[in-house]
């Protein structure tokens, strides 16, 4: 069986979305790749892709940010 390592970073990324007070970044999924986070999930508008990336700004530390949410209206 093989141990899963934990990602530290990503638990911090997805902990700041989940205490946003838009409901759509709540519903993000968050993970990580060599050396980059990467956002999934579906959002209503540019603006609110744009709020997910600078929150897990914060929390990124040196890794890049790839943000591949797409904007689809409701």
């Amino acid at each position: 069986m093989e141990l899963t390592k934990p990602h530290p970073i990503v638990d911090a990324a997805s902990a700041v979305l989940a205490e946003s007070s838009v409901y759509e970044l709540r519903q993000l999924r968050v993970d990580e790749d060599s050396n980059e986070l990467r956002l999934h999930g579906d959002v209503r508008s540019f603006y609110h892709k744009q709020l997910a990336q600078e929150a897990v700004k914060t929390v990124a530390g040196d890794l890049r940010i790839n943000n591949c949410l797409a904007v689809r209206a409701k």
